[in-house]
This record gives structure tokens, C-alpha cells and sequence, in this order.
């Protein structure tokens, strides 16, 4: 099965609106998120984690090996445009997104499980995402080629996806290990704060580029869409393939199938200067997982709850 782009558009001159102002306001709201999340984080859910190694091992295969090889595969077999292509391997390479652990909760999945797997998560993504990205888009000719007409810094990768995830994230810990009763009032407020100004700041984005999404968004709708169910099943039956129960398949259908599209913005104007399909998938992912998640915890939530395992 053969996609491509209309030859006579230069999907890579696009130009997304999101300038060097926009790119920090994008830097600190993801930070700040990630900070908002750590404070709920305590050692205990890393301990709760190796008591069931198995979990994390489910989790872990799921989001960072299983949805970037099957990203592979189904790349081989769609064979996007090349910066399509390359913007699917970008957002399977992200952790999951920080919304994963509301929509957990909201779907009657395991939302204790949910917040120690993307502490988890971001942990590893620090070396994981490079990696991934590396790996995965010098298998592929057409991406490869991007790759190296960008020079990628799996090192530069590593220090900023380190100041954005990383640092917050173990802030976040040790504010809440010393400053217990601190933590939960600066959460209560920080979480759901920073989260509507993130949710808001997509959505100006959105609006700042609407003649593009109009103009370009046919050539993407599919492969996000797609790429996001994926996800979902991926995760929720590898989890079921190892015989979890039904809020544990759940939380890791969760955490495979959100990804921090945010994130992957990042990276995309940080070392790819924008490429405008890259750019434009990964645009898209941000504002329909949100959509998608929405839809997926309300459904779970609402079907049979007092049945669940």
C-alpha cells in the first residue's frame, strides 16, 4: 500500500507558526507539567513498581520497543512521505504523555500504576528517545536521509529531553519527600493549572495555523489516527498477552497509546529546524490524542465499571 503526498506540493516548506517565543512558552509548560506530576511521586511508587517487576518489564516493552518497531513496520507497508515518516518514529520514540495518568483514573484503570510508570517512563526516555530515534529512522532510507542532512546530536538530544523531563521530574520528588505537606497544596493547584495553560497553548497553536491544518491536514489525518489506535491495542493486548488484569490493561493501553506530542514538537523545531510534515504530524498527534484519550477513558469508564478485574 503505496500513501504519498501530492508531488507537486513541497509538504517540508510548511511552515508551522510557532516561533522562538512559542518554543519556550511550549519548554517551560511541558517542564512545569512534568514538576506538577512529580510532586504527586514518591519513592514508594518506584518501590510498588520492582515489588511486580513484571509490570514494569509489560510497560516498558510496550512503549519503548513494541510501538516503535511496529511504527517501523507499518512504515514499511504505508511508505508515507519521508518527514511523515520520520514524524511517526519521533512521537513512538516520546514517553507518554502526562495526561495518561487523568485518563487512567478516568477509564477505572490503575492510576497509582499509571503515575509510577511514567515516573518510570520519563526516567528512561532520557536515553530511551534518543535511542529510539536513532535506531529506528536510520533503518529507513528516506528518513535516514533526514537524519543525516541534520546532523543529529544524540548527545544535545539527550540534554535537552534531560532539562525538560528529567530535572522536574526529580525536583518534583525531593520537594515531595521533604516538603510533604508543601507538595500537596502546590499540586493541587500546579496540576490541573498547568495543564488547561498546556491544553490552551496547543489549541493557539492550532488556531495561529489554521489556513495549514485546513490546507495540508488530509495528508496526515489517516497515518495519526491510525498510528494513535495502534497504540492503544498495541498496548492494551500485549498487557492482556501477558495476563494482566483489565485496569492494568488499561493504564499500559494509556500509556502506550498517549505520547507527549509536545515533546516531539520540541525536538522537531529544536533539531529539525521545523521540517514542516514532521511539524505537521506531530501538530496533529497533539491535538487528537487528547481528543482520542477523552473518548477512550469515557467509554472504559462507563462500561460496566463494578465488572471490571
Amino acid at each position: 500500500m503505496l500513501l504519498q503526498t501530492d508531488p507537486t506540493i513541497k509538504i517540508d516548506d510548511i511552515k508551522i507558526n510557532f516561533d522562538s517565543s512559542g518554543l519556550w512558552i511550549l519548554n517551560i509548560a511541558i517542564a512545569i507539567i512534568m514538576f506538577g506530576v512529580a510532586l504527586g511521586i514518591t519513592t514508594n511508587d518506584f518501590k510498588r513498581l520492582f515489588k511486580n517487576p513484571k509490570i514494569v518489564f509489560i510497560g516498558v516493552l510496550s512503549q519503548f520497543f513494541l510501538l516503535p518497531a511496529a511504527t517501523f513496520l507499518a512504515i514499511l507497508i504505508i511508505e508515507p512521505h519521508p518527514s511523515f515518516a520520520l514524524g511517526m518514529m519521533i512521537i513512538a520514540a516520546c514517553p507518554g504523555g502526562n495526561v495518561s495518568n487523568f485518563f487512567s483514573k478516568m477509564s477505572g484503570g490503575n492510576a497509582a500504576l499509571s503515575v509510577s510508570l511514567t515516573a518510570f517512563a520519563t526516567l528512561i526516555c532520557i536515553f530511551m528517545t534518543p535511542f529510539n530515534l536513532q535506531f529506528w529512522g536510520s533503518m529507513y532510507e528516506p528518513t535516514n536521509e533526514i537524519l543525516k542532512a541534520v546532523s543529529l546530536n544524540p548527545i544535545d538530544l539527550f540534554k535537552l529531553v534531560s532539562l525538560i523531563l528529567g530535572i522536574p521530574l526529580i525536583l518534583g520528588m525531593v520537594i515531595k519527600h521533604y516538603q510533604s505537606e508543601k507538595a500537596i497544596k502546590i499540586e493541587k493547584v500546579l496540576k490541573p493549572l498547568s495543564m488547561i495553560v498546556f491544553i490552551a497553548l496547543i489549541f493557539l497553536a492550532f488556531s495561529q495555523n489554521l489556513e495549514i491544518f485546513v490546507d495540508y491536514i488530509h495528508h496526515v489525518l489517516f497515518l495519526v489516527i491510525f498510528h494513535n489506535i495502534f497504540a492503544y491495542i498495541l498496548g492494551f493486548y500485549t498487557a492482556k498477552s501477558f495476563g494482566l488484569n483489565n485496569k492494568d490493561c488499561k493504564t499500559i493501553s494509556m500509556e502506550t497509546g498517549i505520547q507527549n506530542g509536545g515533546l516531539g514538537l520540541l525536538l522537531i523545531f529544536g533539531f529539525f529546524d521545523g521540517l514542516g510534515g514532521m511539524a505537521l504530524l506531530a501538530a496533529f498527534w497533539g491535538i487528537w490524542d487528547v481528543f482520542s484519550g477523552m473518548a477512550l477513558a469515557t467509554f472504559w469508564g462507563r462500561s460496566s465499571p463494578k465488572k471490571v478485574q
